[in-house]
């Protein structure tokens, strides 16, 4: 076993790890956020048709699968333990797990290359050391504000904790890379999830278990603090998601102000989810989707690029020939059809850049990763300049300026 694994490539181990943690990640989150939604959406459907001395809060009737189902929910607790009880936890607990675990492999397994800002000073430990106390200090900050009596105060304990998280995104960008920036947000948002799970939803519910085993009245405030933070999990999901596939889209996190990008983009989403939350109330605010979704459109219009060199005829832009050294000096280590760079076993997204033909057919997506978001050569680890992004945005602009001359005639 110990030959085996001496034999076994770094890199490749490592992506295997990285593929089936992330499948895990992914398949527990989804076990996860399904019941979330489910169960919230059964809260906000529940027919409350019941006063307020019935030990029924409301009940509703499903057809699902073939078959009805009615489903009741008791104010407090029902007269007597049921037999057997379905609890909700492990899905939780399996998601922040692998979601730590993929952190690991990723980022501090890689730290100079995908965790740490190419003009930070920051020492591999020491930022591993800062990405494991983020996700500390955000969950104390949140537990503490809302364990405090702004807890109650509705929109300025939700807007002191969105303060908060774009703080971090814009402080994080000067030790982080961007890409590495947005992860962190998630996974500070994904622990604050977990937490509210294992210290507050679940700690209520066997409360009420037991008070009821011990024909006790169970203690109804813990369940009201338990549904507030379950309420907050609800509405944190969607900013969450999209953290976990902007990964795939460098122009979210590329350039000085991916932090804003991502405030506005959650604040759209948040929106968007307390629609559905609220959709179903009578006389609802109907503006609440229309300008969630112009939030959103005003972002994408606000995000197009805007090229920073305009060429005035084709003749001035630089040939491919002479970008391609910059292309075999920056990227061809990573994007070769066998990589030279340390940790990759294939190109990135199966991009090769090794022949002027290959440069050409990549040409939009070099100037977008090159020059708009800046997030390439990764980590620019050797120091790309300004100068050069300017030589290769001069030839994709030309490049550019000749197709259209040549379509006109």
């Amino acid at each position: 076993m110990e030959g085996l694994l001496q034999a076994w490539p770094q890199a490749q181990m490592q992506d295997w790890l990285s593929l089936l943690l992330r499948w895990a990640h992914l398949v527990t989150g989804i076990a996860w956020i399904g019941a979330s939604f489910y169960f919230n959406w059964l809260e906000n459907q529940l027919q409350r048709r019941f006063g307020d001395s019935d030990p029924l809060a409301g009940d509703l009737w499903a057809v699902h699968g073939g078959g009805f189902y009615y489903l009741q929910k008791f104010r407090l607790a029902p007269p007597e333990m049921p037999s057997q009880l379905h609890w909700f936890k492990y899905e939780a607990y399996a998601t922040w797990l692998t979601g730590f675990f993929l952190l690991m492999v990723v980022y501090w397994w890689n730290a100079p290359l995908f965790l740490i800002h190419p003009d930070s000073s920051l020492s591999p430990t020491l930022a591993i050391a800062l990405s494991a106390a983020v996700l500390l200090i955000s969950w104390l900050l949140y537990d503490g504000l809302y364990r405090s009596p702004l807890g109650n105060k509705g929109w300025v304990s939700a807007l002191l904790i969105f303060a908060w998280f774009t703080f971090l995104a814009w402080w994080l960008g000067d030790y982080f890379t961007g890409r590495a920036s947005y992860l962190h947000v998630g996974a500070a948002i994904g622990s604050i999830m977990v937490a509210n799970v294992f210290f507050v939803i679940i700690p209520a519910q066997k409360n009420m278990v037991a008070s009821l085993s011990d024909g006790q009245t169970p203690d109804g405030s813990k369940g009201k603090q338990a549904l507030q933070r379950s309420r907050h999990n609800n509405y944190l999901t969607l900013p969450v998601l999209f953290i976990m596939i902007s990964s795939h889209y460098p122009f979210s996190y590329g350039g000085k102000l991916g932090w804003l990008v991502l405030a506005v983009l959650s604040l759209a989403l948040v929106g968007i989810r307390h629609w559905f939350n609220i959709r179903h109330l009578p006389g609802h605010n109907r503006w609440v989707l229309p300008l969630s979704l112009l939030l959103l459109l005003g972002l994408i219009l606000s995000t197009l690029p805007r090229p920073a060199i305009h060429i005035s005829a084709a003749a001035t832009a630089p040939l491919t020939s002479e970008v391609q050294p910059l292309i075999d000096q920056h990227c061809v280590s990573c994007h070769a059809k066998t990589p030279s760079f340390a940790g990759f076993t294939a190109p990135p997204l199966d991009v090769v850049l090794e022949t002027t033909q290959q440069i050409d057919s990549q040409a939009e997506r070099i100037y977008q990763a090159v020059v708009v978001t800046q997030t390439m050569p990764l980590a620019n680890m050797q120091g790309m300049t300004p100068e050069q992004r300017d030589l290769i945005a001069a030839w994709y602009l030309g490049q550019e300026t000749w197709g259209q001359s040549q379509g006109t005639e």
